[in-house]
């Protein structure tokens, strides 16, 4: 991505609706049909929560946790949002299941149900009388976003003890939800299909690289700081420098395909202060990333390695450290030679970072990018972007989000337009994934690392001018792709990088869903 001067294009715009309460009451049940149906649902695509909700349905009680579409019982039709909106104060209703991200929802262990991971089914204006709307509405805590799921099938609000209800007992499409005195009527029991898949779990042991593979779309580079990306990798995953004496040491694993020896760290540089010089390829291949500013990528005056010891974290109980970018930091490999995919070439990528420590510069980038450092032309880059860049405007909300850098622009969806599927993704460790077949379609999705499903923000054309794709083949960690070479430019992007890799060829829903059940699994603290 071309990087922008500090005070030009690309501030995301912060839209912060009005809550009107005065409104009348009806019920917006969206809510409760759709929790994640990020188990990398394609939009209009059934899903296997669809199909298992278009044949007969056997109820099944609705557990904490639990990510389904919920059926009311004399319909047999799905609780929605009605058109997937993510739209504060959309009204829910009754339509036929289809999968759709509007139709999936989770209870959570704090009684919310949940759309998208970020909205909540609730009682609009806090109401409490009969023919209250029930809505979608920012998760906020209050009690009108609260439900006792109950063993007699009702949902019942806990702030007004009301049961939800398809109003006027009607089972058609379109039929809106509200609240009403419980009352045993038919039309107040909800179920979840016995049917529905559980999430995608990985073989016991399996790393994302290995289920990649499993895939048909193999790792061509894979790096991390906090564990092995394959079941057997037994090598280093990064090398420090500590400045006392300018001596490095290779920080490798605990254990084959285990996590981090944080210990050799901590004492190598105890005392000091010590740089993340190159990041190792697990892959094989080569595909090393080493600091813009090395004597192995030559950078900008201003480039410099990432300090090694600003964040530690836990990885399944073992102590691990971030690659915590900072403006200055980037890290890069020209891997044209060595198995990155080049021109329209089809690709597939994911990383953990974190939804705490961004900022709206450019460009905090991992994928593929130029060999020449330059920004040569649209689709000469393919690479996941997680910040609060709003590079074409007409955001909603400050972020931050996963789009897609394919140069020239960061893209929300499929054109310069606003995607209003896009969701911000906040919480401490984010799984994010991008792939793109080079020719006609591009998909992007993100997730919570600690739980839940990937929730497609993105699935369709690749934007106007950007087919066929125009890779180059190199990698890029931390920056834009024209940034930091010697004759000038610095990164102006902050973010956290845990691990990623990068494959061949286009990877299938079901291989995205199972790596980011790796990653959960993980432990990621």
């Amino acid at each position: 991505m071309r990087t922008p001067s500090p005070t030009g294009p690309g501030k995301a715009r912060e839209l912060i609706p009005r809550r009107h309460r005065a409104r009348r009451m009806t019920a917006l049940a969206g809510a409760l049909v759709g929790v994640l149906v990020g188990i990398g649902a394609t939009p209009g695509a059934p899903s296997p929560i669809a199909e298992a909700a278009a044949a007969p349905m056997a109820a099944a009680a609705i557990v904490p946790g639990q990510s389904t579409a919920i059926v009311g019982t004399p319909s047999g039709r799905c609780l929605e949002v009605p058109n997937s909106s993510t739209t504060n104060g959309t009204q829910t209703q009754l339509w036929d299941c289809n999968g759709s991200a509007g139709q999936t929802w989770t209870w959570t262990s704090t009684k919310q149900i949940q759309a998208y991971g970020n909205k909540c089914l609730d009682a609009s204006g806090r109401g409490t009388a009969n023919g209250t709307q029930v809505i979608i509405w920012d998760c906020n805590g209050q009690n009108n976003q609260q439900w006792n799921v109950n063993s007699n099938g009702t949902i019942t609000g806990v702030q007004s003890g009301l049961c939800l209800d398809a109003n006027a007992a009607a089972t058609a499409n379109g039929t809106k939800i509200i609240l009403w005195a419980c009352n045993g009527g038919a039309n107040q029991q909800w179920a979840s299909p016995t049917t529905t898949p559980p999430p995608t779990n990985p073989p016991t042991g399996a790393r994302p690289c290995d289920i990649y593979a499993s895939g048909g779309t193999p790792c061509i580079a894979a790096h991390s700081t906090t564990r092995a990306l394959y079941e057997a990798y037994a090598g280093n995953l990064y090398q420090v420098r500590r400045s006392s004496d300018n001596t490095t040491r290779n920080i490798g694993l605990t254990g084959t395909g285990g996590t981090a020896n944080a210990a050799t760290q901590d004492s190598f540089c105890s005392g000091t202060t010590c740089v993340i010089t190159v990041v190792f390829d697990q892959s094989g291949r080569g595909n090393d990333l080493w600091y813009q500013g090395s004597s192995v990528v030559p950078g900008s005056p201003q480039s410099r390695p990432a300090t090694a010891t600003t964040e530690s974290l836990t990885v399944g109980g073992a102590k691990a450290y971030s690659l915590y970018i900072n403006p200055g930091n980037s890290y890069w490999r020209d891997g044209h030679l060595t198995g990155v995919p080049t021109g329209a070439a089809p690709e597939g990528m994911y990383m953990v970072t974190s939804g705490t420590h961004v900022n709206s510069g450019c460009c905090f980038d991992y994928g593929n990018s130029e060999t020449t450092r330059k920004a040569d032309a649209a689709g000469a880059m393919d690479a996941i972007n997680f910040s609060k860049q709003c590079w074409f405007g007409g955001c909603s909300g400050s972020g931050p989000w996963v789009q897609a850098d394919l140069e020239w622009g960061l893209f929300p969806g499929g054109s310069s337009s606003w995607n209003p599927n896009q969701r911000a993704f906040t919480s401490k460790f984010v799984t994010a994934t991008l792939k793109n077949n080079g020719t006609t379609r591009f998909a992007i999705k993100g997730s919570d690392a600690q739980a839940g499903s990937l929730y497609t923000l993105y699935d369709g054309s690749l934007p106007p001018g950007y087919s066929p794709m125009k890779k180059q083949g190199a990698i890029i960690l931390g920056s834009g792709g024209d940034c930091c070479k010697p004759d000038g430019g610095a990164n102006l992007s902050a973010g956290t990088f845990y691990e990623g890799a990068m494959v061949a060829g286009y990877p299938s829903d079901a291989t995205e869903n199972a790596v980011q059940a790796s990653v959960v699994t993980a432990g990621y603290r």
